[in-house]
């Protein structure tokens, strides 16, 4: 009798020391579970949430813009919004197959560095279009003119960024030291009265660009 008390007494101390630690590994294991299956959703949640972070980027970009002219703008690659700024503003409108020609120009005349290197400026870019305006001979010899040429460029630089509100009715001194006027509302506005302004406010790395269809000549 006492033999079995004695072995009774035994097996539930056994068990009494064994049972909080097989309830404790199991705890463990379910916690530990849990715990990876939160890390990946919540891995999973950043990513998606990173990706529509970009993809918002790109639009607010083009939401930023105005005028008839931005619909014909790529929504892909290097010529497009996005891609336009990623890099500084002669650069970027090399990308720009409507802008050749000002590029040519701006190549002719020396102008890359400059521009490429200076911040916050406005540019106002004439399309190939706005060139053929120009009468051939004219243009000829405004080209093969250095002195001319950067007059006439640096004529379409402002040295501070212009936006949308700063273009309703302004005044301001351009790189080539005489003085553009702007005005206009909603998404119509000119410079100079006479050149229309296709796609305003594209963004380069270190420019605000107004996409023009007219060629701005100095007063003097």
């Amino acid at each position: 009798m006492n033999r079995n008390r004695t072995r009774h007494a035994l097996l539930a101390a056994t068990a009494a020391l064994v049972l909080p630690f097989g309830l404790a590994a199991c705890g463990s294991d379910d916690s530990g579970g849990d715990k990876s299956e939160g890390s990946k959703s919540e891995q999973k949640q950043s990513d998606k949430s990173e990706k529509s972070d970009k993809q918002d980027s790109g639009d607010d970009m083009a939401m930023d813009t105005f005028g008839p002219a931005c619909a014909s703008v790529p929504k892909t690659g290097k010529g497009s919004f996005k891609g336009m700024a990623q890099d500084p503003v002669a650069t970027a409108a090399s990308n720009n197959p409507e802008l050749s020609t000002l590029v040519s120009a701006v190549k002719k005349a020396g102008l890359v560095d400059t521009l490429n290197s200076s911040e916050n400026i406005t540019v106002f870019a004439p399309t190939n279009d706005a060139f053929d305006k120009i009468p051939k001979a004219d243009l000829e010899k405004v080209l093969n003119d250095k002195k001319m040429l950067t007059k006439v460029l640096t004529y379409h630089v402002v040295g501070k960024p212009l936006g949308k509100p700063e273009l309703k009715d302004g005044e301001y001194a351009t790189l080539e030291k005489q003085k553009l006027t702007t005005k206009g509302s909603g998404d119509s506005y000119t410079v100079n009265d006479d050149a229309k302004i296709g796609c305003g406010d594209v963004k380069t790395a270190n420019a605000t660009v107004h996409i023009i269809d007219t060629v701005l000549m100095p007063p003097k």
